[in-house]
């Protein structure tokens, strides 16, 4: 098992053997609380079937999944309104779905069809939806980050109130472009939102091995810039904590950092919960499950009667069918022309003469 250090600036979030327990529910709305507990549902049984297919070779492109940390892109979702500009990185599809994405778009997409959110032409770590305010995912580690501050510059130019939302991992926080986007949103006092799932690991390394800490709410201290820690894996504390965020960053208080701490069950690339890119994986993984975000909100729903015993089966069930149908409809979708090359990917400017 990974060792905790005693120092360790994530206190308790940082063991999995804490915050297993059902979250705390009783002022909520239990009725946003059963959608979002179906918005993971969808989210994970999304991913399980791209991951069977990454297992059967039928998709080719590299996927990177977010099984386990469906949280963060669930509750962060509701305080996204039109005009807002969201962005991801290489693991982006609970961005997608979160934000009204479709199944079958993102399956397309992932297939390599012509339907799919990028026409086939970006597979999983390209996705872009503009009408549900996505703007954009790329594999480039942190590349977003600064695009993010660029339309938070926008913004707020433009006079309008919106914001913008940018998702990382905290492998991005060591890469120089995320510190000068701290910086300029500080200074110019920036609508931006700095979403870091902390997973803990960059690719196979542990955040021990790669930082002198492990929680990154101190880049954003030294940036001054406001910052919240939370439990990543706890959707209602997700949900609060994007609602503060956002209400301070539209009033023109500049940027917000929030740390979600969470954990992926699969591999860095590909399906293999075992493997992370060719290196056996830590041993610490089935603690990790017992903080299950989808278990969690079932559990609490459960003891105060908003969930029937069958009820999650149920939805997993209906779940599984929109999959099943969207998925089909994918593999039947045409895949896009032999000049989508030259079309679709370079732009040729027209001729002023």
């Amino acid at each position: 098992m990974t060792a905790i250090p005693s120092s360790s600036s994530l206190g308790n979030l940082a063991d999995p053997c804490t915050h297993q327990e059902p979250l705390q529910i009783a002022n909520e709305n239990r009725d946003q609380l059963r959608q979002l507990l179906r918005h993971m549902v969808v989210i994970r049984a999304a991913e399980e079937r791209i991951a069977d297919a990454v297992s059967r070779n039928d998709v080719k492109c590299p996927c990177h999944l977010v099984i386990g940390q469906e949280a963060p892109a669930v509750g962060m979702a509701v305080s996204i309104k039109s005009g807002d500009r969201v962005f991801g990185a290489h693991r982006s599809h609970a961005h997608f779905l979160a934000l009204g994405g479709t199944l079958h778009q993102l399956f397309a997409e992932v297939q390599g069809k012509v339907t799919g959110c990028s026409r086939g032409m970006g597979g999983s770590m390209h996705l872009i939806d503009r009408r549900n305010n996505l703007f954009g995912t790329v594999p480039i580690v942190a590349a977003t980050i600064p695009i993010a501050v660029g339309a938070a510059l926008a913004a707020k130019m433009d006079h309008k109130d919106a914001m913008a939302v940018s998702f990382f991992g905290d492998g991005a926080t060591e890469e120089g472009v995320f510190h000068e986007s701290l910086n300029l949103a500080a200074v110019l006092k920036l609508p931006v939102i700095f979403v870091c799932e902390n997973n803990l690991f960059a690719s196979h390394l542990h955040i021990n091995l790669r930082q002198p800490a492990d929680s990154v709410c101190r880049y954003a201290q030294a940036h001054g810039v406001l910052w919240h820690r939370i439990d990543g894996n706890d959707v209602v504390a997700v949900l609060h904590a994007g609602a503060e965020a956002t209400k301070r960053v539209r009033m023109g208080e500049g940027p917000q950092f929030i740390e979600m701490v969470t954990y992926r069950w699969r591999g860095h690339v590909g399906a293999r919960e075992d493997l992370d890119v060719g290196v056996a994986r830590k041993d610490d993984l089935d603690l990790w499950k017992r903080r299950d975000p989808i278990r969690r909100l079932a559990d609490a729903l459960s003891a105060i009667g908003s969930l029937g015993a069958t009820e999650l089966e149920r939805i997993r069930e209906e779940v599984r069918i929109e999959i099943d149908d969207a998925w089909k409809r994918a593999e039947g979708d045409p895949w896009p022309p032999s000049n989508a090359l030259f079309e679709w990917v370079y732009y040729q400017a027209k001729s002023q003469h």
